[in-house]
């Protein structure tokens, strides 16, 4: 898969910024006003090199009433942790950036939603000094959207209901609605969508249904950066259009995401005969944020 559970369950607000939005409003009721942009955000908050803290996604909402950060983390268990560092998050965020943090998590798992929804509070009892409030979108608020007209009005909202909904008994019904609303948009972005969506699916059957529906799609089936996941199928053989389709991949995601590519490196993965290292290379290209990332040693 191109990516983790964990990385897509926050990439696909980097894919569709204004799905997260959408989600305040429509999931959690939250009044968010209408952004007028919204901008992706150096996630690294490290200050001295020993520390690197590093955030899943930081998106720039600019809005009539302000502008806001909204900080994106996927989080697959209770992690007591947290209870430092998202906090630290939100201070150096309002620090730097002299604007108001929003905290957003989202997961899988019923219990870690109860677990990352509680209050925050630092101080002693009955005076906090500070108290953070984490908004969550999980399996028990996020809509289960399993009718394919509904699905085909927001795509990436149906997209977030398979991600988070992918475990329970209703996971048939919105893959098959999933599957013909991604016929209604441009094969690029479906062709990431299909990619989210396997990485976050556990459950074996409701994996093999999903590729079996992507299987029979095939004017996007066919773009690199749903290669990996077709090729499992494939006959063993053929290696160099393995290598060929790996390439492939790995500058797609390059592409897509905006990422200069040296020609030396262009040269470098076009060399490569070793599957293995441009499968780790496409892996690095989900998250990396330049090319030297990419193919740093190791």
């Amino acid at each position: 898969m191109v990516g983790s559970s964990h990385e897509a369950l926050h990439r696909i607000f980097q894919k569709d910024p204004a799905l997260l939005t959408r989600a305040l409003q429509r999931v959690l009721h939250v009044p968010f006003p209408e952004p007028r942009e919204i901008a992706a955000l150096n996630v690294d908050l490290t200050e001295i090199e020993p520390v690197e803290r590093r955030m899943d996604t930081l998106l720039r909402a600019e809005t009539d009433e302000g502008t806001y950060l909204l900080v994106v983390e996927s989080q697959g268990k209770a992690d007591e942790r947290k209870r430092g560092s998202w906090p630290y998050y939100l201070s150096y965020l309002y620090e730097k950036y002299r604007c108001e943090p929003v905290l957003i998590v989202i997961t899988q798992s019923s219990a870690t939603a109860k677990w990352a929804a509680r209050p925050i509070r630092f101080g002693f009892p009955g005076w906090n000094s500070l108290t953070v409030r984490p908004l969550v979108l999980g399996p028990d608020n996020v809509p289960v959207i399993a009718d394919e007209r509904q699905a085909e009005r927001d795509v990436p909202l149906a997209v977030l209901s398979a991600m988070t909904h992918g475990r329970g008994p209703q996971a048939p019904a919105i893959l098959e609605s999933l599957a013909s609303a991604l016929r209604t948009i441009d094969s690029d972005s479906a062709a990431v969508f299909v990619q989210f969506v396997d990485s976050c699916l556990a459950d074996p059957q409701a994996k093999q249904m999903w590729r079996d529906l992507m299987t029979a799609i095939q004017y996007f089936w066919r773009h690199p950066l749903a290669e990996q996941v077709r090729e499992e199928g494939r006959e063993e053989g053929r290696e160099e259009g393995r290598l060929e389709d790996r390439r492939q991949m790995v500058l797609s995601i390059l592409e897509w995401r905006g990422i200069p590519v040296p020609d030396t490196d262009r040269q470098r993965v076009d060399a490569c005969t070793d599957l293995g290292r441009l499968e780790t290379w496409a892996q690095r290209a989900v998250h990396a944020t330049d090319a030297a990332q990419v193919f740093a040693a190791g």
